[in-house]
Formats: structure tokens, C-alpha cells, sequence
């Protein structure tokens, strides 16, 4: 099964059933088939071929929708990223995929044309803002859209096993690399989480995570489509406005991260929410903490199902399923086709209970990361993926990510996760937000240094902290420091970029410089 073969399955046999709601504005399945379609035309008559990229940067949107098939119905690759990012961060990511055509925003134009002119070659920008907010140099997309046809696009060479999407890895390790996903890939990874949350037609998923990251554009959209169900798109995240299109669009699977089921928290106690409509949350892209998991369940009376996996694998693995037993702190059960295992530092597979990496394979592992045969073939030894998390098997099969592989500390010899500590920091009242960082020290190599939020209207101290983690926590894995922010920087996914915030408080002088 091809991408493409969602939208003209959808055209088919559903054409008048809603498959987006923006803005309160459905859109039926019919419907987006003629708007991929005419990009799709518009955009082989302007020379793009199979396998040539096409950048899409673009905030939460229907366009995206449109772009993000219609690149793919022709056999080129889609290459989404961040509308956050700086032109130094674009650069690598549209040189290394060599785009041929950016699609994007009138206001983000400044930066798509910083990026293009550092890169010293032509690359077609089109706008899919009105002409009016346009400049006269650059096409908008109801004009390119306009070149082309409403009918089906039939391009006979793409298989199965062709990239479909290009997405660039946060880059916390290094620069980013693209991880390229086939439709295949992406087609399989639609049917193993249809199957493994029960997902419907008559399902209707709340869009608000970032399109451009993997977890929103296969679960939120792509699964949404295989389904014949709607997905009700939000350009961004307000803890008011999440709430009030739930209610009014009944919604029934709300997809987060924990950073937003923590936002949704922090409204005042007597503000008036109707989540009845919900049958289940879903949280993945970053830990979450089980006090939050607990904490969200019982304000608002609705499940909430954690899950994980890396954009590599297109990109769930496993999650907590709807019907069983559910495990806080869990990220669940391997999902239908998927395999994984724990191995140690040479491949071996550990017993239950025992920390190593995880490891995964199934239909739904990438092809590999575009340049990078050495990258390729180090992630995916012995036919495994190795994922770069630290995590554990129990007795009845459900996975616990320990930390990332990269983020524990050794202090004198002994293993210190930061989750272990963050997830202890998470039940003290006090505490809106932490991460834990290694920090160098003369005697043991490493510490522990938490990085704290405080919720607002409270105090503590971080003797208090560190009190309140020695009652809880063996003597070695208590932090040696406490230190408090504001705010803590989050990456696109609402995972804290720990690679930014050490940086950011070496540049403070709060930690020495690696």
C-alpha cells in the first residue's frame, strides 16, 4: 500500500464523509483528494520527478495535509521541518536532502530565502499565503494548484519500499539526520496503531501536536485518514482552546505530549471542562512522569494511555493498551508487528527485569538515514534498531524506558538514570517542571544536578529538594545541586532539550564548560 492510496481509498468509498476540520471548516474526504491531486499535477508540470524533495514548512494546517500526500502521490520524498528553526538550522536539512521546491508561509519566507541564498543554488518557494500578503516574485499555492488536475495522479513506478518522508532526528547527539521512511514504512505503522488502540472511523483525533514531528503526521493524520475517521486540526497549543474544540468538535482521541497534559493541569480548579467525548488520551515524545499520568487521570476523569517510539520507526513501537492492564510509568506492549527486545553493549538479549537498550524491528523500521551508510548501519546491527534508550522488560512484557542511553550518569562507577530522579522531583508539590544533568566532578567523575520549575505562588529550597530526594532515593543518585528557572527549553515536541540546557547554563557560568 502506497501513502496515496489513503486519500484515494477515502475519495472512493467515503467521499462526503469530514476528513478535516480547521478552523471549524470541514473539509470531506473528497474534497482533499481534489486539493492533493491538483498539487500533486501542478507539481510534475513544473519538473519535480521521483525521489527529488519537497520542503514543507509550515505551521499546523490543511496545506501541510495537502503538500505532505501530494509530494509523496508523485514518488517524491516530503521533507517537513520545524517553521521554528533559524536558516543555519535549514541549511543542513535542505542541502542534505537536496530540495527542489520549499513550500511554506508568506512570514517565514524571510528565512526560507536566507536559507536558500546560503545554500548558492535555485530552489522554487511557493506561499501558501493570499496574494496579497505574497510578494510578486513568489507563486502562492491556490496559483500553482491551479496548473493542475483533479484527477488521480497515477505515477506507476513508485513501490512499496520508496522513501516517502525524510524527517531530521532533534540532532541532540549532533547535527540532525534524516531518517527516510518508506510508504510502506508509515502504511504499516497506520494499521499496527489502528489495531492496537481500536481506532474507528467514527473516531475524530485532536490535531494540536506539531505536523512537521512524526507522533502528529502518522498518528494525528496519516492513521486518522487509513481509518476513514477526522482529524480536527489546532495551529497551536492553548490549554483553553484545546479544551473548547474538544468539547465543540467531540473530539474522541486526544493526542500529547506530557508537557501539554501538565499545561492542561494548571488551569484554574473551577475552570469548566467537558471531556466526555474523549474515550482515551495518548501521550508520547518525551518521559512521562507518573504523578502527572495520575494527577491528569483524576482532574479529568479521562484515560490516559502512554506510548513510545523514535521517528525511526516511523514512529510507534509500543504503547499501553485500552483494554488490560495499564501500567503507569509504562510505555507499554510492543504494538501488532512489532518486536522488541533488550540487549547489552554486545547484542546479547537480556532476562527480565535487567537494563540494557531497546532494541525493535518490524515493518515499520526505516529505510535508514539519508547520507549516512555508517549512522545506517551502527542504529540498525544484526537486523535490530537500536533505539538509544536505556529500558527493562517485565514479566508480562511491558517495556520501561530507564533514560536515554546518552543521558545517564556514572558517578564513582555506579549507573544514575535522570528519569529515576525527575520522576521523584515530579511528586513534590512544589515542582512544575524538571530534568536532571550530569555535571563533572573531581572525585566521581559525575553528579546529578536537577534543573527545577516551581509552580506558581510556591517556595522551596534546594536543600529542601535534596532532602526531599535522599528520603526517596539511594544516597548516590541524589543531586548534588539544585538549581531553579523559569522556564526549561523544550524542543518542538515538548521534550526538554538537555543538550540546550546545559549549554545555556554553561554559557550562565552555572556549570563548567565540557
Amino acid at each position: 500500500m502506497l501513502l496515496y492510496d489513503v486519500i484515494r481509498r477515502g475519495a472512493a468509498e467515503y467521499p462526503d464523509r469530514t476528513a478535516l476540520i480547521f478552523r471549524d471548516a470541514p473539509i470531506t474526504y473528497a474534497q482533499l483528494a481534489a486539493q492533493v491531486n491538483l498539487l500533486a499535477s501542478a507539481l510534475q508540470k513544473r519538473g519535480i520527478e521521483k525521489r527529488d524533495s519537497i520542503a514543507v514548512l509550515l505551521p499546523n494546517c490543511p496545506q501541510f495535509t495537502f503538500a505532505y500526500f501530494a509530494a509523496t502521490a508523485i514518488g517524491a520524498t516530503c521533507v517537513p521541518a520545524n517553521p521554528l528553526l533559524k536558516s543555519a538550522e535549514l541549511e543542513h536539512i535542505w542541502s542534505d536532502s537536496d530540495v527542489k521546491v520549499v513550500i511554506t508561509a508568506t512570514p517565514l519566507l524571510p528565512t526560507a530565502q536566507a536559507t536558500i541564498q546560503a545554500l548558492g543554488r535555485t530552489i522554487e518557494v511557493i506561499s501558501i499565503s493570499d496574494r496579497a500578503e505574497t510578494p510578486e516574485n513568489i507563486p502562492t499555492l491556490s496559483e500553482v494548484m491551479a496548473e493542475g488536475s483533479p484527477a488521480f495522479v497515477e505515477v506507476d513506478s513508485i513501490l512499496e519500499d520508496d522513501p516517502a518522508v525524510c524527517i531530521y532526528t532533534s540532532g541532540t547527539t549532533g547535527r540532525p539526520k534524516g531518517a527516510l521512511l518508506s510508504h510502506k514504512n508509515l502504511t504499516a505503522n497506520c494499521w499496527q496503531i489502528s489495531k492496537a488502540l481500536d481506532f474507528h472511523a467514527d473516531d475524530n483525533f485532536l490535531c494540536v501536536l506539531p505536523l512537521f514531528h512524526s507522533f502528529a503526521a502518522t498518528v494525528c493524520q496519516n492513521t486518522a485518514l487509513y481509518c476513514g475517521a477526522k482529524s480536527t486540526i489546532l495551529e497551536q497549543f492553548h490549554p483553553a482552546r484545546v479544551l473548547e474544540t474538544v468539547a465543540k468538535h467531540n473530539v474522541t482521541i486526544f493526542c500529547g505530549v506530557p508537557a501539554m497534559y501538565g499545561a492542561l493541569l494548571q488551569l484554574p480548579a473551577d475552570y469548566p471542562v467537558d471531556l466526555s467525548s474523549v474515550r482515551f488520551a495518548v501521550s508520547g515524545g518525551a518521559p512521562m512522569p507518573v504523578a502527572l499520568l495520575q494527577a491528569y487521570e483524576q482532574r479529568f476523569n479521562t484515560v490516559l494511555l502512554e506510548g513510545d517510539g523514535p521517528t525511526e520507526c516511523s514512529p510507534v513501537t509500543c504503547v499501553n493498551p485500552p483494554v488490560g492492564a495499564r501500567k503507569p510509568g509504562s510505555v507499554g506492549l510492543p504494538i501488532t508487528g512489532v518486536e522488541m527486545k533488550i540487549f547489552d553493549e554486545n547484542d546479547n538479549e537480556l532476562p527480565i527485569d535487567e537494563v540494557g537498550e531497546i532494541v525493535v524491528r518490524g515493518d515499520n523500521i526505516m529505510l535508514g538515514y539519508r547520507n549516512e551508510p555508517e549512522e545506517t548501519a551502527e542504529a540498525m546491527k544484526n537486523g535490530w534498531y537500536h533505539t538509544g534508550d536505556l529500558g527493562k522488560m517485565d514479566s508480562d512484557g511491558y517495556f520501561f524506558i530507564v533514560d536515554r542511553k546518552k543521558d545517564m550518569i556514572i558517578t564513582g562507577g555506579l549507573n544514575v538514570y535522570p528519569r529515576e530522579i525527575e520522576e521523584v522531583l515530579y511528586t513534590h508539590p512544589a515542582i512544575a517542571d524538571a530534568a536532571v544533568i550530569g555535571i563533572p566532578d573531581k572525585s566521581k567523575g559525575e553528579e546529578a544536578m536537577a534543573v527545577v520549575v516551581l509552580k506558581p505562588d510556591t517556595q522551596v529550597t534546594g536543600r529542601d529538594l535534596t532532602a526531599y530526594c535522599r528520603e526517596r532515593l539511594a544516597n548516590y543518585k541524589v543531586p548534588k545541586k539544585v538549581v531553579f528557572r523559569d522556564a526549561l527549553p523544550r524542543g518542538g515536541t515538548g521534550k526538554v532539550v538537555k543538550r540546550l540546557l546545559r549549554k545555556e547554563m554553561e554559557m550562565e557560568g552555572t556549570i563548567a564548560r565540557s
